[in-house]
């Protein structure tokens, strides 16, 4: 009924639902939408736990880290200026990225029949 071409990374960073693609995933920040206004999905099984945040960690921790550390060699700041800038960066960078990294592993979740994806009933 659905096409199953729905491409997980495409449907997460779009933040748009897992089965059609179309409907929005989100009804607030972080809230997942009970079902999908397109295609009527189930969506209130769909838990991504910590794993996004998880996987956040670690990616700005490894990008961010050798930027403060480049930072801190080529223009010496004082420690000030340190605590100015980084906890802004990874405030912002965190927040833009923790809504696509959570529709994604929900969409993974749904493709890959997760049993709290609630993907199991549909297909």
């Amino acid at each position: 009924m659905y096409d199953k071409a729905v491409s997980p990374l495409g449907a997460g960073l779009s933040c748009r639902c897992p089965r059609c693609g179309r409907g929005r995933l989100f009804k607030g920040f972080l809230t997942v939408v009970d079902r999908c206004a397109v295609c009527g999905l189930d969506l209130r099984k769909a838990d991504s736990g910590d794993g996004p945040a998880v996987f956040l960690i670690l990616i700005l921790g490894a990008l961010l880290v050798p930027a403060a550390l480049l930072l801190e060699v080529s223009a010496e700041p004082p420690l000030w200026g340190h605590a100015l800038i980084w906890p802004v960066v990874i405030t912002l960078v965190a927040s833009l990225l923790l809504r696509p990294f959570k529709a994604t592993m929900i969409a993974l979740q749904y493709k890959h029949k997760a049993s709290d994806s609630g993907s199991e009933k549909y297909d």
